[in-house]
């Protein structure tokens, strides 16, 4: 087989043996590299020119991309991006500036440098902060990519307790990874939380808090010109005029000023309202787990 294929298929980087364990002899990847359309970086290291910098550093130390440093590669949401890589380890070179993970893969080894998805997951999980990792798992259990008992079932004993408890947390519906945080910062506070409820004459909303406060979250994409715009605006109209106050959050707003966000709402709920749907009243319908105290 080419090895220029073979290198293709795992992004453009991989070790040598890898490359032979794919099909290709030893003569066709000395003749790729003399007409230079795969170069050796080094003894044991193949790639396609132009490679990714970052996988050429992780494949170079012997190590797999993992954690937040894979994140981008299977699209997860990402709340802050990795300040140093993060690398899946065994017995290879070890840079010094890096976070070493060393659990044991539950996929089969890659032959590229990225891990797979399920040991990128449970490498987070174990790795950084609650939400950060929340964020990663709940993007991939909302599109079907992962399965939370097969998380649970690698998070055994007494360790791994944080990380279980984030992965009990995780949900589908969010629609974004504002809606995410968003769902998360008012639980915390105690305020009853529902997600994406249909309300008659309104539509679906993002939330609806204490029963009768809607709260929007406008996403980076968020356009003022956009047709969007003026349908958001007039299902605020409706909302108001069927007695229900309405909070729009921005991108802004949510990652960088969670505790202005929770003083409006608690300024909003304080107040109350003269009168709002009851759960049980035709057209209103939460499409969410329902109340979460």
């Amino acid at each position: 087989m080419d090895p220029v294929q073979i290198l293709s298929s795992v992004g453009g980087v991989a070790l040598s043996r890898a490359v032979v364990a794919g099909g290709a002899n030893e003569s066709a990847i000395r003749s790729a590299v003399r007409d230079g359309s795969v170069v050796r970086l080094e003894r044991g290291v193949l790639a396609l020119p132009g490679a990714d910098p970052e996988l050429i550093a992780a494949k170079r130390s012997r190590a797999l991309l993992t954690c937040v440093s894979a994140a981008p590669r299977f699209g997860l949401w990402l709340l802050n991006p990795a300040a140093k890589p993060h690398y899946w380890h065994s017995n290879g070179k070890r840079p010094q500036s890096c976070v070493s993970h060393r659990m044991p893969l539950t996929q089969p080894r890659a032959s590229g440098a990225v891990a797979a998805l399920p040991d990128v997951l449970l490498h987070a999980l174990l790795c950084l902060p609650a939400l950060e990792s929340l964020v990663m798992v709940e993007s991939a259990y909302t599109r079907g990519d992962i399965d939370l008992g097969f998380l649970l079932r690698h998070l055994a004993g007494n360790r791994c307790g944080k990380a279980r408890n984030v992965v009990e947390r995780v949900e589908r519906g969010a629609d974004s990874l504002l809606e995410t945080l968003a769902r998360i910062l008012f639980r915390d506070a105690g305020i009853s939380t529902e997600t994406q409820v249909w309300i008659d004459g309104i539509g679906r909303v993002d939330f609806l808090l204490e029963g009768f406060l809607i709260v929007e979250i406008d996403g980076l994409a968020f356009h003022l010109e956009s047709r969007q715009f003026k349908k958001d605006r007039r299902r605020d109209n409706s909302a108001v005029v069927q007695g229900l106050p309405v909070l729009r959050f921005f991108y802004d707003d949510v990652v960088y000023a969670p505790d202005a966000v929770l003083a409006q709402v608690r300024e909003v709920l304080a107040r109350g309202s003269l009168r709002w749907p009851q759960p049980n009243r035709p057209g209103f319908e939460a499409f969410g787990p329902g109340n979460w105290r």
